[in-house]
């Protein structure tokens, strides 16, 4: 039997708000997971509405957008996907390969929440025989951290989990932090709440902290003074019915100043700040001209 089209505009649109819906209620995690949900949407909705809701939906976080954006510049949606999860397969696997480069063994990794970038990395170096630990913060308050320290008991890597407040402990044994990234602009690299206070611990400390990250989490649009807005989220995840007068707060990402951190690993290698600004450019000069007008 031929299916009407009313009943697959139908079915597109009830498929596609689901993703969105999972987007925003962090069922989907990682910029990347979430980059690759969005892309993939645009195969059930592509319309103007629809491109700014899921715009909407994480306005830190630059792959999102940028990957949109690219997708967008086909003439054809389907050859757009196509390029964009090309680019994710490419980078998940230069990603892991030049960080797990820098993995030694004995070497004590201390990570925070979650990343798609730090979880491949850890398990490649695994793949080569590498002997390692691994520190992983809980993530307080929806606990994305289970999902990292799940991922690495499976692949057989040894991952202690603490809470966040145990960060000094587990940072001043550690020999070497790698967080992901959220966004990456000109002056700062934006992530997990949490990790610039980690980063200035391991600093103080003597640990060097590397940020993985797909290149395509720069946002060129942010200079020296516009800044990403810093995500809120909802005062119930921390505490549903607190008593009266109880003043909440739900930060959900900081910045992280460069100077904190050694280098970024990317598709493009591992590279100092300000180079990986000069060459994410020259890679990708499309970069400077994603913008969404409605």
């Amino acid at each position: 039997m031929v299916k009407k089209k009313g009943n697959f505009k139908k079915n597109s649109t009830v498929l596609f708000e689901k993703v969105c819906k999972n987007i925003k209620n962090v069922k989907i995690q990682g910029a990347q997971n979430i980059a690759k949900a969005a892309v993939n949407a645009l195969l059930l909705k592509s319309d103007k509405s629809s491109i700014k809701k899921l715009i909407s939906l994480r306005p830190t976080e630059p792959l999102l957008f940028n990957s949109l954006f690219r997708t967008l510049s086909f003439k054809e949606i389907n050859h757009g996907v196509t390029n964009s999860l090309e680019h994710f397969k490419h980078a998940e696997k230069e990603i892991a390969k030049h960080g797990a480069n820098i993995i030694r063994d004995g070497d004590i990794i201390f990570t925070h929440c979650h990343s798609s970038s730090v979880v491949k990395i850890l398990i490649e170096a695994k793949k080569q025989g590498k002997d390692f630990s691994v520190y992983n913060t809980e993530t307080r308050p929806l606990f994305q951290g289970r999902k990292t320290s799940a991922e690495l008991a499976k692949n057989d890597i040894l991952v202690t989990h603490i809470i966040d407040s145990a960060a000094r402990h587990a940072i001043k044994h550690s020999t070497l932090v790698l967080f992901g990234a959220d966004a990456i602009t000109n002056e700062r690299i934006y992530n997990k709440i949490g990790s610039e206070l980690y980063a200035i611990l391991a600093k103080d400390y003597g640990i060097p902290v590397f940020i993985a990250a797909d290149s395509w989490k720069y946002d060129y649009s942010k200079g020296s003074i516009d800044e990403i807005p810093l995500e809120k989220r909802p005062t119930e995840e921390i505490w549903k019915n607190p008593p009266r007068g109880i003043r909440i707060e739900n930060p959900a990402f900081e910045k992280i100043k460069p100077e904190l951190i050694e280098g970024i690993i990317s598709e493009m290698g591992i590279l100092p700040f300000k180079e990986f600004l000069f060459r994410v450019i020259a890679r990708y000069p499309w970069l400077k001209e994603v913008h969404f007008k409605f």
